[in-house]
């Protein structure tokens, strides 16, 4: 069981996030991060689906990549990517989030419930993710009948 996880809502408007990794996680992240105001580079030789509204940037991770991000994802198939890019986030002061290691996360996604002028955010401790979708499910069900 992880630890317990402050909500944090932050406004993203113009702010630089950068997305390493073209895969499904990759750009469910990117996705997220445009659809709340985030000016998202998303850095990966290849993507697994087209992408609107984020710079792709065609090629590997390089060191330098994180330079005047305010927040940043690694969420490459390559772990050892993913590790160096949390090093320069630790070094650049930029919030960061692993795909596959929530030891090394200073933020977490959290499960997106959106309607009619509210955003509510479902994040469980990583020990149970069926029962934060189902939490996220009837809160977004709730949300549409107000």
């Amino acid at each position: 069981m992880g630890s317990k996880r402050f909500p944090l809502f932050v406004d993203l408007t113009g702010r630089a996030a950068v997305v390493i990794g073209g895969g499904k996680v990759g750009l469910r992240r990117a996705e997220v991060l445009r659809r709340f105001g985030a000016d998202v580079t998303l850095i990966s030789p290849r993507l697994c689906a087209p992408l609107e509204g984020v710079r792709h940037i065609p090629r590997p991770y390089q060191p330098g990549d994180l330079a005047g991000a305010f927040l940043a994802v690694a969420a490459a198939d390559d772990g050892a990517v993913n590790a160096a890019a949390g090093r320069e986030a630790r070094e650049r002061g930029v919030m960061f989030n692993r795909s596959d290691c929530p030891a090394e996360c200073d933020f977490f996604f959290p499960a997106v419930c959106e309607g009619e002028g509210l955003v509510a955010g479902i994040a469980g401790d990583g020990s149970d993710h069926r029962r934060t979708a189902e939490a996220a499910r009837k809160i977004r069900q709730i949300i549409r009948e107000i």
